[in-house]
């Protein structure tokens, strides 16, 4: 029965998020916000949204295993599963002026999770901490991108956002109708999904951290997973690398800011102890093959697919 729940949480989260992002940026455009800044956000908030409210809800339900595991997890597989498939169809091209931005802006929230949850828990101020990091990554990011409209990476973002899911002049109040909708869905589907896990954890004798990494990760970064799979095939895998570096960014500062804001969470001493240095690992190398040669070539996605399959298999191993 744990495994319907959560295929069926999956889906509804997937749908959620969907009918949210369509709404949102209905209203957005309603409201004159630039393609810029709604690329910059919305494309950014919309695909971690899964991600957000199962962590909230895996931390509402006493399992931080699951809301910590989530974020973490997710960022291990957007990288070693998500990159290293799209590099391994099509090498990824990369701008190096914008990639070294948000690079060293991964790399210092990365950092910065490790250092606060060493300590064992991620709290309220630290929450803070890191919606604030982020709504000062926005702003910069947003003020860069503003003042070289014709950059690749502006260019993307706002290619990203023309093709959101909304149509071009909305009505009001089917804007307001798909973004209730979708969030309603989200509740119900990480519902579902948390409490499919939690149970799964129980029923297989295996800690809801193991659950919260692999499951509960891989899951709510499936709609990532097909987008980047899905560009690569079209010869515009160049976008996996800026979907993988925006959407770990946003999983840190967003996801386990927002969700230690709402309720301070442990973290297990597996994922102190090996699981962040994992993380840490994966986003060094993305950014080392990056900046090599200005692209990341098949065999080095291929390289990363391996390691995630290494990951995989030490994880079964310790379970």
């Amino acid at each position: 029965m744990y495994l319907l729940f959560i295929a069926v949480g999956l889906i509804l989260l997937t749908l959620g998020a969907e009918l949210l992002i369509a709404g949102a940026t209905a209203l957005a455009r309603r409201l004159g916000l630039s393609e810029l800044l709604i690329g910059l956000t919305l494309v950014g908030f919309g695909t971690s949204t899964p991600e957000l409210v199962s962590s909230i809800e895996a931390a509402l339900s006493g399992a931080p295993g699951i809301a910590v595991g989530n974020v973490v997890g997710s960022n291990i597989a957007n990288i070693l599963l998500i990159l290293g498939l799209s590099a391994a169809i099509a090498p990824v091209i990369v701008e190096p002026k914008a990639f070294r931005r948000d690079a060293f802006a991964l790399a210092g929230a990365t950092a910065l999770a490790i250092a606060v949850s060493s300590g064992g828990e991620i709290g309220r101020l630290s929450g803070a901490l890191f919606l604030t990091a982020l709504a000062v990554y926005i702003a910069y990011a947003y003020l860069t991108d503003a003042n070289a409209p014709a950059a690749p990476e502006t260019l993307r973002r706002e290619s990203e956002a023309a093709a959101l899911p909304a149509p071009a002049s909305p009505a009001l109040a089917r804007a307001l109708i798909q973004t209730v909708l979708g969030f309603f869905l989200l509740a119900v589907g990480a519902k579902l999904l948390v409490g499919g896990a939690i149970t799964a954890a129980s029923n297989l004798g295996v800690s809801e951290t193991l659950i919260g990494l692999t499951v509960v990760a891989v899951g709510t970064s499936l709609p990532e997973l097909f987008t980047s799979v899905r560009a690569a095939m079209r010869g515009r895998s160049a976008l996996a690398l800026g979907n993988v570096v925006g959407s770990n960014l946003y999983n840190i500062l967003g996801i386990l800011g927002a969700t230690a804001l709402v309720k301070p969470v442990s973290v297990s001493g597996q994922i102190v102890a090996f699981d962040n240095w994992v993380m840490a690992a994966a986003t060094a190398a993305m950014i080392v093959f990056a900046f090599s040669g200005g692209r990341v070539a098949r065999w080095e996605g291929a390289l990363l697919l391996a390691a995630y399959a290494a990951y995989l298999g030490w994880l079964a191993f310790m379970a």
